[in-house]
């Protein structure tokens, strides 16, 4: 058994109570995330946790990998020994994941499996069909104000504010003491590792298009985005632009958001906005790190951020529903919609405390909808 000292800076994070008891016999627990967001730490946490005999495997690991990937029971018999609880980290990487583990889960009893993987495009392809049934799915993101704030007080919440919308709340990060340590773990993050499962995806032809395209939407956050704009700036085709937008979304590096429309023709629904699954990432992707008493952009951060960390609580809590953004042609505007059992909730994002009322078009045509500004003053209560 391979057992790590365990990070003192460790955040419980949110799913592992859950993962635990979905340990089961015969079963895979898959954990979907991007790179560098604690999926390792995580998994060795429950390896200590769990204190029992257990194996641990790299999926990026060479020698492991061609063992993993032979689908030949005795193959992985002579791989995993006595062992019955086996991880394996960064399992996306090995070919033909998907059949391998569903030989061990149907032919080893008493197995269980606990697989990590950065891409959620790649290991989602190679596990859906021959684990259905037999798995467990979650997803982990940068750290969540969920996680976070149960070691702090309101009052601590709001003085670190700030740093959230900065720096953003990958664990390094978070855990980093100054702020030019924080800046030079997101700008490694940003050079070596944010687009590496990107490129690795067959299809990708031109990677420096694919960073381009990501930094003009850092300057878009809150906008509605035009793919044809996007295609003519960076002198690429439209389905080109749909495919790496597509692709970005399933490395976790940005969420989409649809226009919300049942009654309106003048409501817009076919564009698209998008948000960065963490601010310290959008930032190092401009080169900004500047205090909010300098920027002009402190709006998008804000937004950003409440986006990003509602949507998290979302699924993290399994709050079921579906998000939009909602917008009319003369300029009427919701930031985030939330369907959810067939009742609206319409919340609109603001830095300033400044009162603004429902958008008299919102409040005729959904007289039954909610609608609720989110500000400085009650952010935690929507995020946490």
């Amino acid at each position: 058994m391979q057992v790590s000292k365990i990070d003192t800076n460790y955040t419980v994070r949110y799913i592992e109570k859950d993962i635990l008891s979905r340990l089961e016999p015969n079963k895979v627990v898959v954990i979907h995330g991007p790179r560098r967001v604690g999926k390792t730490t995580l998994m060795r946490h429950i390896q200590n946790k769990l204190n029992e005999p257990s194996l641990w495997l790299e999926g990026e690991n060479l020698s492991m990998k061609e063992k993993l990937s032979s689908q030949r029971l005795e193959s992985l018999m002579d791989l995993i020994g006595e062992n019955r609880l086996i991880f394996i980290d960064e399992a996306q990487q090995v070919e033909n994941i998907g059949l391998n583990l569903k030989i061990l889960v149907d032919q080893v009893p008493g197995i269980r499996l606990v697989v990590s993987g950065s891409s959620s495009f790649e290991l989602s392809k190679q596990v859906g069909e021959p684990l259905v049934g037999r798995k467990w799915q979650y997803y982990l993101y940068p750290l969540s104000q969920l996680e976070i704030g149960r070691n702090q007080t309101v009052f601590e919440s709001d003085q670190l504010l700030e740093e959230r919308l900065i720096f953003g709340s990958y664990p390094e990060v978070v855990y980093a003491t100054d702020r030019k340590k924080k800046s030079a773990i997101l700008e490694s993050i940003v050079d070596g590792v944010l687009f590496k499962d990107v490129f690795a995806l067959e299809g990708v032809k031109k990677p420096q298009k694919i960073v381009a395209l990501v930094r003009l939407l850092a300057l878009q956050i809150g906008k509605q985005v035009s793919l044809t704009e996007l295609s003519n700036a960076l002198d690429i085709n439209l389905a080109t632009v749909e495919r790496y937008l597509d692709l970005l979304e399933k490395t976790f590096v940005i969420s989409r958001v649809y226009g919300f429309s049942r009654n309106l023709r003048k409501e817009i629904t076919k564009t698209c906005r998008y948000y960065f699954w963490d601010n310290g990432i959008r930032n190092a992707l401009i080169n900004n790190f500047n205090s909010l008493n300098i920027r002009d952009d402190v709006g998008m951060l804000w937004e950003n951020y409440l986006f990003i960390e509602r949507q998290k609580k979302r699924l993290y809590k399994q709050i079921f529903g579906d998000s939009y953004f909602w917008r009319t042609h003369d300029r009427q505007e919701i930031d985030l919609v939330e369907d959810r059992g067939g009742v609206l909730y319409g919340y609109e994002f603001k830095w300033s405390e400044k009162k603004i009322s429902t958008p008299q078009i919102w409040r005729v045509t959904y007289p039954e909808a909610k609608f609720e500004v989110i500000n400085k003053k009650n952010y935690l209560s929507f995020i946490v």
